[in-house]
């Protein structure tokens, strides 16, 4: 091999490395998105509504995180993507594909399909955190409906003009 020839497969080895290195930091953070999506759904199960915010922020957090690493991870992948004669803007599928014989192929085939199911799972937890909100909104919703009802308004010595004398959650004109 000539020196040209060595430096460059040298040159090659480091982006597919940096590629897979930013795979890993990406799947570690849908990891741990998965985990948050899942605490976000117990609390929202046991209607531990006070903290459902807080996971949400820690969720947004996450998703920020991932954002910037997708970015990398797209640069890497372009690099890679045009040492191994592919379109630098092609998915990451297509680059795996195109792997030169060796482990590369594998590893990065392994960093995929790890990635899609990861996906799958958020894809599935997110609907079901959905579901559960819209459940949860309906309920307050209709609890509202119910307390505010016909409230009457209140007179000048300070008394309310309810006929039925039924008691109130709390009055629905304040």
């Amino acid at each position: 091999m000539t020196d040209t020839q060595s430096d460059r497969h040298r040159e090659e080895m480091m982006s597919v490395n940096d590629l897979s290195a930013v795979l890993w930091r990406e799947r570690e953070l849908l990891e741990l998105l998965t985990f948050k999506l899942e605490e976000e759904q117990l609390l929202l199960a046991a209607g531990r509504s006070r903290w459902v915010s807080h996971a949400s922020r820690e969720v947004e957090q996450v998703l920020e995180r991932l954002r910037a690493t997708g970015l990398e991870r797209s640069a890497e992948s372009a690099a890679v993507a045009e040492e191994w004669g592919v379109d630098p803007d092609a998915p990451l599928r297509e680059v795996v594909a195109a792997a030169p014989g060796g482990p590369w192929g594998e590893i990065l085939a392994s960093h995929l399909h790890a990635m899609v199911e990861l996906t799958t799972q958020i894809g599935a937890l997110r609907d079901e955190n959905d579901r559960f909100i819209r459940t949860a909104a309906q309920a307050t919703e209709e609890t509202l409906a119910g307390t505010v009802g016909d409230t009457a308004t209140y007179d000048a010595t300070g008394t309310s003009g309810h006929a039925t004398g039924e008691a109130r959650l709390f009055d629905g004109t304040l």
